[in-house]
C-alpha cells in the first residue's frame, strides 16, 4: 500500500530524539536494548519482509538507526505476497534470512509448527512484557511460547469519508450501524452514492464481514469462528451475513451496484471516495486507505479526508480489528544472534518512533509517544488501537489457513465476492464457507 511519507530528521539530531543519546554519545556501538555491551560490528543481519516501495524505504530508516545503535549491518530482501514459499525456499536453499516479518497468524503459526523459528530470548520477553497488550503476546505465541514481536499494525475498523459531501447532505459521522446505512441513503438521495466498495478484491470483503461479526456476535464467537472451533453454519454466522447482505444489494447504498463493486479493486474503491471524479461519500478499510487518498489524490489528511471508528451493529460494541507484521527469528539464520538482538530493538519504542515519523505507519506499542505521528488523524487512529488493548482482534482471514482466508479466487475471498454478487442466500453462503474451511483447517 502506498503510505504517507513525511521528512525524517539527520544524522545526530534525529538518532539522540529517537534512541536517546547513547546513540550519539562517545560513538562506541550499544546493544540494542539500548545498555552497554559487545558490539555487533562485522556481522549482517539479513531481513526478509513482504514491503516494497515507500514502506522497504521507511522500514530501511529503521534498520539503520540500529545499524547506528549497535554497529551491526542489514539486509532487506523483499519477498512479494508469498512469504512462506519464498523463505521456504530460502532455508532449503541454505540461504535462511536471520528475521522474517510475518504478516500473517496463520504463516508465525506455520512456521513455528515447522520448527523454523527460535523462541525469543527473556530480554526481547521483557521489551514486549512492558511494551504491548496481552493479545499481541498471544498472537505472536504458538502453544505459549513467544515467537513474534508485533512491530508494525493496522487498524482496520476506520471507515473513511469526504467531510464536503457529508456537510452537502446534512448528516454527520454516524455512531450506530443503522445510522451508517441511513446517513447514506440521505447521502444517496443527494446525489452521491454512500459506499465505494472494493469487491474485486477478495480480502477487502473479509474485512467487512470480519468487522460486522465482531461487533454482532462478540469476540468469544470470533476467536471460536477464527480457530475454526465452531462452524461457519452457525447462527451468528448467519446472522452477520444477513447484516452485510442488507448493505451489499441496497442500490443505495453501494457505488455502481455489486456489479461495479465487482470490477473495483481496493485502490479504485479510494479513488472513487478521493478521486478527481467522486462517485461516492465514504470508503471501509483500514488506516492505509489515509496513504492512497494523500499520496495518489493529494488530499489533506484532516481536512479533505477524515474517518470515523467502524459502527457498533445492534447492541453489540464497536469492532476493532486489526493486523499487522511480526518479526521473529529463524534457527538457520548465519547470524541468528544478531537477528534477536534486532527483535529487541524493534520491541523498543525508539524503533517505533523512526518509522512513526517518516509515516505510513502504526505501532501495537503502547509506550511510544502519540506525538511521534505526524498528523491528528494517524494519532487518533493509534490512539483507538492502543486503548482497545485486549478487545482488539487480529483479522480472522489472516489467522486462517491460506487456502482459506488468503488466496485470491478460492475460499472465502471467492466465497464472500459471490456473496456481493448475490446475497439473497446467506444459509448457503455459510454452508460453503463451511465446506471451504473445513477442507483448508482438515476438519
Amino acid at each position: 500500500m502506498m503510505r504517507r511519507r513525511t521528512t525524517l530528521l539527520t544524522g545526530c539530531t534525529a538518532l539522540v530524539l529517537a534512541l536517546g543519546a547513547t546513540a550519539c554519545g562517545s560513538g562506541d556501538p550499544v546493544t540494542a536494548g539500548g545498555g552497554e555491551g559487545q558490539s555487533l560490528s562485522g556481522q549482517t543481519v539479513t531481513v526478509a519482509g513482504v514491503w516494497s516501495g515507500s514502506e522497504q524505504k521507511n522500514f530501511q530508516k529503521v534498520l539503520d538507526a540500529f545499524t547506528e545503535k549497535t554497529g551491526a549491518k542489514t539486509a532487506f530482501v523483499s519477498t512479494g505476497d508469498n512469504v512462506s514459499t519464498v523463505v521456504g525456499s530460502k532455508i532449503e536453499g541454505g540461504n535462511a534470512p536471520d528475521v522474517v516479518m510475518v504478516p500473517q497468524v496463520g504463516v508465525l503459526k506455520q512456521f513455528a509448527e515447522k520448527g523454523w523459528l527460535k523462541p525469543l530470548d527473556e530480554k526481547v520477553k521483557s521489551q514486549v512484557g512492558g511494551n504491548f497488550a496481552d493479545v499481541w503476546q498471544n498472537y505472536g505465541s504458538v502453544d505459549g511460547t513467544l515467537y513474534g514481536l508485533y512491530f508494525k499494525a493496522a487498524h482496520k475498523s476506520t471507515v473513511w469519508y469526504s467531510p464536503a459531501a457529508l456537510e452537502q447532505a446534512g448528516v454527520t459521522p454516524p455512531t450506530t450501524y443503522d445510522a451508517m446505512l441511513e446517513n447514506g441513503r440521505t447521502i444517496s438521495d443527494s446525489g452521491l452514492a454512500a459506499f465505494s466498495v472494493a469487491g474485486q478484491d477478495g480480502w477487502t470483503l473479509t474485512d467487512w464481514f470480519e468487522n460486522v461479526y465482531l461487533s454482532q456476535a462478540g469476540p468469544e464467537k470470533y476467536d471460536a469462528l477464527a480457530a475454526h472451533e465452531i462452524k461457519w453454519t452457525d447462527p451468528t454466522v448467519v446472522g452477520a451475513l444477513t447484516t452485510l447482505g442488507k448493505l451489499f444489494k441496497d442500490k443505495q447504498l453501494v457505488a455502481g451496484g455489486q456489479k461495479q463493486a465487482l470490477n473495483t479493486d481496493f485502490p479504485g474503491s479510494v479513488e472513487k471516495v478521493f478521486g478527481p471524479k467522486a462517485e461516492a461519500a465514504m470508503v471501509y478499510e483500514g488506516d492505509f486507505v489515509a496513504g492512497v487518498a494523500k499520496d495518489q489524490f493529494g488530499k489533506d489528511i484532516g481536512t479533505d479526508a477524515d474517518f470515523f471508528p467502524f459502527p457498533p451493529v445492534g447492541d453489540g460494541k464497536a469492532p476493532v480489528v486489526s493486523g499487522g507484521d511480526a518479526a521473529v527469528v529463524l534457527k538457520d539464520g548465519k547470524n541468528s544472534d544478531a537477528g534477536m538482538a534486532l527483535v529487541e530493538y524493534l520491541a523498543s519504542p525508539e524503533a517505533a518512533a523512526v518509522w512513526a515519523e517518516a509515516g505510513g505507519f502504526l505501532s501495537p506499542n503502547k509506550k511510544l509517544d502519540l506525538a511521534s505521528y505526524g498528523d491528528d488523524v494517524t494519532r487518533a487512529t493509534a490512539k483507538s488501537l492502543i486503548e482497545a488493548g485486549d478487545s482488539v482482534r487480529f483479522d480472522m482471514s489472516d489467522q486462517a489457513p491460506a487456502a482459506f482466508g488468503g488466496t485470491k479466487g478460492t475460499g472465502e475471498w471467492k466465497i464472500l465476492q459471490d456473496f456481493l454478487r448475490d446475497p439473497a442466500d446467506p444459509a448457503k453462503t455459510a454452508a460453503e464457507l463451511e465446506k471451504a474451511a473445513a477442507k483448508a483447517y482438515g476438519n
